[in-house]
């Protein structure tokens, strides 16, 4: 699926988001190395800590459907001025090898990032 197509199944998986404290609809696309893809939105808890971002729950849901490498993470945001994962959203696309991640700018099109710039020295066991 080419980088557009990502952004808009993210987009598309935002408008599902369950955002009532924050305001921050995020919706993430990954695709996995055999080209499946899976979406998802963020969910929040009024006990943050219960939160999900959309980016995890992405991931999580295509480890659930047996898969071990993503090779792209298309993000795409409504409410937050730069929509970039977060640490802990990182450290997992860290785990499953992801290689590129896709930024929805809006107008100003998409951001696209190799992995390594985001997160260049990983948590590791």
């Amino acid at each position: 699926m080419d980088d557009a197509e990502l952004i808009r199944e993210a987009a598309r998986a935002r408008e599902k988001a369950h955002a009532p404290y924050s305001g921050a609809m995020v919706g993430a696309c990954v695709e996995t190395g055999s080209g499946e893809t899976y979406s998802a939105c963020n969910v929040e808890n009024a006990s943050y800590g219960l939160t999900i971002c959309a980016e995890r729950a992405a991931i999580f849901a295509a480890v659930a459907a047996g898969h071990k490498r993503i090779g792209k993470v298309a993000i795409s945001a409504q409410g937050l001025e730069n929509p970039m994962p977060c640490g802990a959203c990182l450290q997992v696309m860290r785990e499953f090898a992801v290689e590129r991640v896709l930024v929805d700018r809006g107008d100003d099109g998409i951001d696209s990032y190799d992995f390594t710039e985001l997160l260049p020295r990983p948590f590791k066991l």
